[in-house]
């Protein structure tokens, strides 16, 4: 993971101890990823949905539902059809022979709970994925497959504990091939241990103070770019933006004629794109610039698609906390969203 045309950074030397800012020590949890993945990569390896898998269903919301979508990058040889359901119901053709993965870090998101309900009805292959809650209670009264994953960290830092064990059971059901022991595994654990994703994710960081950051990708890490504005919303608590080539092409491209806004674009490139989006980069690139606005094009080195994928989603978590100390902000708390929960259940 590289910017292109990289400036030496000092952002280790400047960011090497925990920020009075992050009262929780979020950083803590973020340098712990190689060692999550480690975790969660033992996870659900003995569940084996019987039967055949038509096509599969990832039920979720926010930092839970995110895994499905990683996965489709990661994986995109995947043969069946594969769907995010991030509402209260499931689409008309999740069936008997859908796998539908119910994942709710927390296990009490009403979306995911609703879904759960839906799922049973249909009578689908049914796994839930949480950390408690209201959701393992009814995974063990309806004797549903339920991987409990560790508990005690945000929703949007636990992407390894919702991500690989889904991964096991989809190599399980014969949907993809993936293993512990595989090549592409380590190679990922390898990588995000070489990197300094903290120094790179600050020197980002402080080229998007004080705009609206908008994140562009091709389809093969949309994900990546959708968790890298989830991220920054969540961790900074400021608006960011993502959107994906060759679409934004028809359209929010306009939006740079009458401009209003501090904006600054991150755009995640991979040598191996299309070469018509790569085409459509370079062009769209050059004309956002003459608009004088700051553009950061962020260089996905050559790697299995796993360690591509995921190496960008965890840049991405490192750039939204390290905008959260440049706003001298508490990356860990949402209260906003804690604050919407509560009225809602009035």
């Amino acid at each position: 993971m590289k910017k292109r045309n990289p400036k030496k950074s000092s952002a280790r030397k400047e960011n090497s101890k925990t920020s009075s800012f992050d009262k929780d020590n979020m950083k803590k949890v973020l340098e712990q990823f190689p060692m999550q993945c480690r975790e969660a990569v033992k996870l659900g390896i003995e569940i084996k949905p019987k039967g055949t898998v038509e096509n599969v269903f990832i039920c979720g919301m926010g930092g839970s539902a995110i895994s499905g979508n990683l996965m489709q990058n990661a994986f995109p040889d995947i043969k069946i059809p594969v769907y995010s359901a991030r509402d209260y119901i499931l689409p008309s053709y999740a069936e008997k022979n859908s796998l539908v993965f119910i994942s709710s870090y927390s296990g009490n998101t009403e979306e995911t709970v609703s879904g759960f309900h839906e799922a049973l009805k249909r009578k689908s292959k049914i796994v839930v994925i949480t950390s408690g809650g209201e959701l393992e209670k009814l995974a063990k009264k309806n004797k549903v497959d339920f991987i409990k994953i560790p508990s005690g960290i945000q929703p949007r830092l636990a992407t390894s504990y919702l991500f690989f064990p889904m991964l096991n059971v989809l190599n399980n059901a014969k949907v993809i091939k993936f293993s512990e022991n595989g090549s592409e595994f380590k190679n990922l654990i390898t990588y995000i241990e070489k990197v300094d994703f903290e120094a790179i994710g600050m020197k980002i960081a402080k080229e998007l103070y004080g705009k609206i950051p908008i994140i562009y990708a091709s389809p093969r890490y949309s994900a990546a770019a959708m968790k890298w504005k989830t991220d920054i919303n969540e961790n900074a608590k400021i608006h960011a933006f993502y959107n994906i080539y060759p679409e934004f092409n028809h359209n929010e491209i306009n939006g740079y004629v009458n401009k209003n806004g501090k904006f600054h674009v991150v755009v995640l490139r991979d040598e191996n794109e299309h070469p018509r989006i790569a085409k459509r980069m370079d062009i769209t690139m050059g004309l956002i610039k003459k608009k004088g606005i700051g553009v950061t094009e962020m260089g996905i080195e050559q790697n299995p698609m796993l360690t591509k994928v995921i190496s960008a989603e965890y840049l991405g978590v490192w750039v939204g906390y390290s905008l959260a100390l440049l706003y001298k902000t508490d990356p860990t708390p949402v209260k906003i969203i804690e604050d919407l929960k509560k009225a809602l259940k009035k």
